[in-house]
């Protein structure tokens, strides 16, 4: 007999990523509870029975009270990253089981920042910009030997899901590629294909650092005003993780001096103000945190979500768990 499941987030993000073909597919391995739980206020009835939460963006939280409505409720797969947000430690101290589509939300980003890597070697937005300007081009024998990507060194700072997908999607190329991360040894580096080195190393050695720790208490501000100043000239500073674990202030004043190049997909607030000096620089490309799962790339989401309520319905353990110990670590 099929579980009995129910969808839990928020009405924007149900309207976005689950659409027919989802609920199809869910009917598959569950039986799915009509109509989505943005809130657990009113909602008992519907909890009452609920074997397995299929959650996403905007779910509320998961404290006790709402898990004293919810006797039955034995799994959480969630259809987005992180987990933080909702599930909470009555989740763990009941032994709920609890799975995330954090690695299909890993590819995009991933994809993100090696065509951001490639590009910003070949210093794409800046030659464009400037053709468009003048109308004219010198000719690329003219073109300076700092320009491209060849033996290019690429720093990963942190060896999470999407910093070890970069790793192997970097492997094509003809990189130098280092890796910071407190957690990895030197020896399972080496598996990867990357140098293990300490963060300061990471940052002088690099032509370009690409962030991907999660923001923790331990990260915040990790990238600190030093490590920035000692970046190479021209190196570019790539965020695709949070903003505030960057020094912004210090990115600010290097970026807009022109000694480093930055590409930013994240910033601390999330929209900065309309007066702040990043908008401004030439040296700094800014979007609008784009590079996570969006449009058609929902459906990875959902396809590793149904494939983790069919597993759990089917008495196979996850593919995909969260664990609780490593919470610690991990966005």
């Amino acid at each position: 007999m099929s579980p009995r499941a129910a969808l839990a987030m928020s009405r924007q993000a149900a309207d976005a990523v689950i659409d027919a073909r989802a609920l199809a597919a869910f009917g598959e391995v569950c039986s799915l509870a009509p109509g989505v739980l943005d809130s657990f206020e009113n909602a008992h009835a519907v909890l009452a029975d609920v074997e397995v939460l299929i959650t996403g963006w905007g779910c509320p939280r998961l404290d006790a009270d709402v898990l004293s409505a919810a006797p039955r409720l034995r799994a959480i797969v969630h259809t987005a990253g992180s987990v933080h947000a909702h599930v909470t430690e009555a989740c763990w101290e009941r032994g709920i089981e609890v799975a995330s589509a954090a690695s299909a939300n890993a590819l995009p980003v991933a994809e993100y920042t090696v065509a951001m890597i490639m590009l910003t070697g070949k210093r794409v937005l800046e030659r464009a910009r400037d053709y468009r300007a003048t109308r004219r081009t010198e000719g690329s024998l003219r073109t300076p030997h700092s320009v491209g990507n060849f033996g290019r060194t690429v720093g990963i700072l942190s060896a999470s899901l999407i910093g070890r997908r970069v790793i192997e999607l970097l492997r094509p190329y003809d990189l130098r590629v280092l890796l910071h991360d407190p957690y990895v040894s030197a020896d399972e580096a080496a598996e990867l294909g990357v140098e293990a080195v300490s963060i300061e190393a990471l940052f002088t050695r690099s032509d370009v650092v690409s962030v991907h720790t999660p923001l923790l208490p331990a990260t915040r501000g990790l990238v600190s005003r030093d490590l920035i100043a000692s970046m190479r000239a021209d190196a570019v500073l790539l965020n695709t993780a949070r903003g505030a674990i960057v020094d912004q202030d210090a990115l600010a004043e290097a970026a807009v001096d022109g000694r480093i190049r930055a590409v930013l997909d994240v910033t601390d607030p999330e929209v900065l103000p309309a007066s702040h000096p990043l908008w401004d620089s030439d040296n700094v490309l800014i979007t609008p945190h784009l590079a996570g799962s969006q449009g058609n790339e929902w459906q990875r989401l959902v396809d590793l979500a149904v494939s983790e309520v069919g597993r759990w319905a089917a008495g196979v353990p996850f593919a995909h768990p969260v664990r609780r110990e490593r919470l610690d670590r991990t966005a």
